[in-house]
């Protein structure tokens, strides 16, 4: 496999210190054409639309995969090239690939179909490796956060069952206790009752005592010189 030598890890780590432009190596451009006619196109026409409503990452994937790409470009003409000029100009275009084809020729004059598709495998399956690679870093870190959601639910799920078990204790011992209070006045009443006579009876009785000595020393006072 080629060195990475473009910043793929961008798909899903994020590096704010490093710049991923300045981490593509620049590769040799083809050499100049002498005539305006083999000149290859500046800008590549989008093969199909993206939407960054429904994945804002769109857009700042595809355009990691196309610097990916352009870094596993190698000097000279290739399918690389091709393919830029292609793209551009049509890929559903016979003439966009005899024209490119013929192109690639006068800058290399050994340029062959086979070659072409040689090294369009090659870079087919340098991006399947780097897909691979970063698809199984994206569903590690998917499992990961995946495992983390589920034993935090189950904590918390445990966590709420054993309250709600305590509240419905708390709540039985509660109805117990209303019970106890009601019946503390049926039970004392009686009690309560004969404590209460008995004061009354202890104050008559003292108050009676108490008249009658108070009626002898009155006598006494007022019968005896």
């Amino acid at each position: 496999m080629a060195k990475e030598s473009f910043n793929w890890k961008s798909l899903f780590i994020n590096d704010e210190t490093n710049n991923s432009e300045a981490a593509a190596i620049n590769q040799p451009s083809a050499p100049a054409s002498p005539t305006s006619e083999k000149r290859f196109p500046n800008e590549v026409t989008e093969s199909f639309p993206t939407n960054s409503l429904t994945n804002p990452f769109l857009n700042e994937i595809f355009e990691v995969y196309d610097k990916g790409f352009e870094s596993l470009n190698e000097s000279g003409f290739d399918f690389f090239e091709l393919y830029k000029s292609v793209l551009a100009v049509g890929v559903t275009n016979p003439q966009s690939y005899q024209m490119a084809f013929a192109m690639g020729k006068s800058l290399r004059p050994d340029l062959t179909k086979e070659f072409l598709l040689q090294k369009g495998s090659y870079y087919t399956a340098e991006i399947e490796k780097v897909y691979a690679k970063y698809d199984t870093i994206g569903k590690t870190k998917k499992t990961e956060l995946d495992n983390t959601i589920t034993k935090e639910k189950y904590n918390l799920s445990k966590n709420i069952a054993d309250l709600e078990a305590k509240i419905i204790e708390l709540q039985k011992e509660l109805e117990v206790k209303k019970t106890e209070l009601q019946k503390i006045d049926p039970q004392n009443m009686e009690q309560l009752s004969e404590i209460q006579l008995k004061m009354e009876a202890n104050n008559l009785a003292k108050q009676k005592i108490l008249t009658s000595i108070n009626t002898v020393i009155t006598g006494i006072n007022q019968y005896l010189q």
